[in-house]
């Protein structure tokens, strides 16, 4: 998208075509168009568009260079590639009617525009950080997490990351300076743990990949020091999501594998089965239908085998919905666009009332995968995409932005299309208010 202000030039962009990739313009525009094919985006560019980026004269690239050029890059978002992102107008958009029905409005609307670190906060029993620590400071780092994830469910990450924050530093402030028996330090650790999965997942959902894949290593590492295998299964499980996020299968699957032989034993067959759906994901985006089916049927029969005693609390996400929507993301990279369509709207549908965030996400997924479908029906696309834009701001989350990009550059292809024009007009003024920003 051009912007027409005074041009500043993009010298970060500019290193890392000349140091990184050491390519001239023209090189470097060819291995955009190649990525892209592979992608199956249509785009062509050229050196003048390369130079146009560098010299500032495009602020930020229109949505599909962005997700070629984040691919490109091991998944670097436009601002760690110097690109300026629009800045959002004081305005915002009304919120959308509510998902919940039995949420108080009024907890709502101060949990959306106070933030969460009240809510979330984790005072010091003692009141110093060098005080006594116990059983109540390990429940209430573990109701800290189960807060976390509950309004994330709902919200998104935008309004948590900061409370997610302090509510990690202080449970580290126990551990380091704290006075407690061995056994609590145990648990102590473990909670800890279980908080940096959830602060991890909150970047991951903001799109900083880095500090995700930090908090998940703190994680694993508390993991091991406590003896903790489900957190070090559900610590390898996020890895491997993220690896393929970044687009390196091949370490989601082993991370994915990882998972599986640590959650062998603890008696819960839908840990098994999400973490089988994780690796599904990886062979998918290596492009081994095979390997992909064989992982997606042994998660729809861990599945069948019900819940149990031994799943963990954080595991209520994993309804039927989700199932169905892994799967469908997974026949998306494989190219099989009208499953991934059906999987897609299939999901939405088993999550009913809940799970806004991940129902928005999967409805962008409908919307996409209309678009890029070998018979493309842009009509029921468009009406998915505005399904999407009903959910901002009330969520708000990168994740669901960037989902948005995703949907405005499948849908440009058809943009002589009455109603997708119109969605795509829509979608660019919530952009300019700052729908759906914190």
């Amino acid at each position: 998208m051009a912007d027409h202000r005074k041009p500043l030039p993009n010298p970060r962009l500019r290193a890392v075509r000349e140091l990184e990739f050491q390519m001239s313009r023209s090189e470097f525009a060819r291995k955009v168009n190649e990525v892209g094919k592979a992608m199956r985006e249509n785009v062509a560019c050229g050196s003048r568009l390369v130079a146009d980026w560098e010299d500032g004269k495009v602020a930020c690239p229109r949505a599909v260079y962005q997700r070629i050029l984040t691919k490109m890059t091991g998944g670097r978002s436009m601002a760690d590639l110097g690109f300026r992102l629009p800045a959002p107008a004081p305005s915002v958009l009304p919120a959308a009617e509510p998902y919940e029905p039995e949420q108080d409005p009024m907890e709502r609307r101060v949990f959306l525009l106070d933030g969460a670190a009240t809510i979330l906060a984790l005072p010091l029993s003692t009141g110093q950080a060098s005080g006594k620590i116990g059983a109540s400071e390990v429940r209430a780092v573990k109701a800290a997490v189960t807060k976390l994830y509950a309004k994330d469910h709902d919200h998104g990450s935008a309004p948590l990351r900061q409370a997610a924050s302090e509510a990690l530093h202080t449970a580290y402030q126990w551990l380091q300076s704290g006075t407690y028996t061995s056994r609590t330090e145990s648990k102590l650790r473990s909670a800890t743990g279980g908080l940096a999965v959830a602060a991890g997942w909150l970047s991951y959902d903001s799109g900083r990949a880095g500090d995700a894949h930090s908090l998940y290593g703190e994680a694993l590492a508390a993991a091991r020091i406590a003896d903790d295998p489900e957190l070090e299964a559900h610590a390898f499980g996020c890895l491997s999501l993220l690896a393929k996020a970044q687009g390196r299968p091949r370490e989601a699957i082993s991370a994915a594998q990882g998972a599986q032989a640590v959650a062998r034993n603890l008696g819960s067959p839908r840990l098994l089965s999400l973490f089988s759906m994780r690796e599904a994901g990886g062979w998918a985006l290596m492009g081994d239908a095979g390997a992909t089916d064989q992982a997606i049927v042994r998660a729809h029969t861990l599945y069948a085998k019900g819940p149990s005693d031994a799943d963990p609390p954080w595991l209520s996400f994993y309804a039927p919905g989700e199932l169905a929507g892994l799967e469908c993301l997974a026949r998306a990279d494989l190219g099989q666009h009208e499953r991934a369509a059906a999987g897609a709207e299939q999901a939405v549908l088993l999550h009913g009332d809940h799970f806004a965030r991940n129902r928005a996400l999967y409805t962008a997924d409908v919307a996409i995968q209309h678009a890029v479908r070998d018979r493309p029906e842009p009509e029921a696309a468009a009406e998915a995409a505005g399904r999407v834009l009903a959910f901002l701001p009330e969520v708000r989350s990168d994740r669901l932005l960037q989902s948005l990009h995703n949907v405005a550059g499948a849908l440009q292809r058809h943009g002589r299309v009455r109603v997708v024009a119109d969605w795509i007009e829509e979608y660019r003024t919530t952009v300019a208010t700052g729908g759906g920003r914190a």
